[in-house]
């Protein structure tokens, strides 16, 4: 089911992308319509340098510190989404991008995305057998006294 509206999304983006540019072009002009998309696909690109950085450098951080880094890497993930779907022409796209920026999108979706997973920390340990000993041997290798 989600395989079949992923596709469906994938195959009506374009159409949705060219109507929103033809709607946006008749009512503000073309010269500021092109404008406005390369102005946005200049900031994902900073966005995508700045913010990805900062984002990695929290996940080191969290790793030095022995925390585990689960949050910083979600935020890096979605950040760099977000600064790719800048990156591409299209207002749609860009909605999309500029609300992943916002953090209390990311939290709507890391809730959204809570609701269906579960989480299961392990932790190092060592394997301990609690069986007796067992020699395992093949026919040929025993013999009755």
């Amino acid at each position: 089911m989600f395989g079949r509206f992923l596709l469906l999304s994938l195959l009506a983006l374009p159409l949705v992308e060219i109507a929103l540019f033809i709607v946006i072009g008749q009512t503000i002009g073309l010269v500021p319509t092109l404008l406005g998309v390369l102005l946005t696909a200049v900031i994902g690109g900073l966005v995508l340098r700045w913010q990805g950085m900062a984002a990695v450098n929290e996940m080191r951080l969290r790793m030095s510190r022995g925390e585990l880094p689960a949050r910083a890497m979600g935020d890096t993930m979605l950040i760099g989404l977000a600064g790719v779907l800048l990156l591409l022409p299209g207002y749609f796209t860009d909605l999309i991008g500029i609300l992943l920026l916002l953090p209390w999108t990311r939290e709507l979706i890391y809730r959204l995305l809570a609701r269906n997973f579960r989480v299961v920390e392990v932790a190092p340990g060592s394997y301990r057998n609690t069986q007796p000993d067992l020699i395992e041997l093949d026919q040929d290798d025993w013999r009755t006294r």
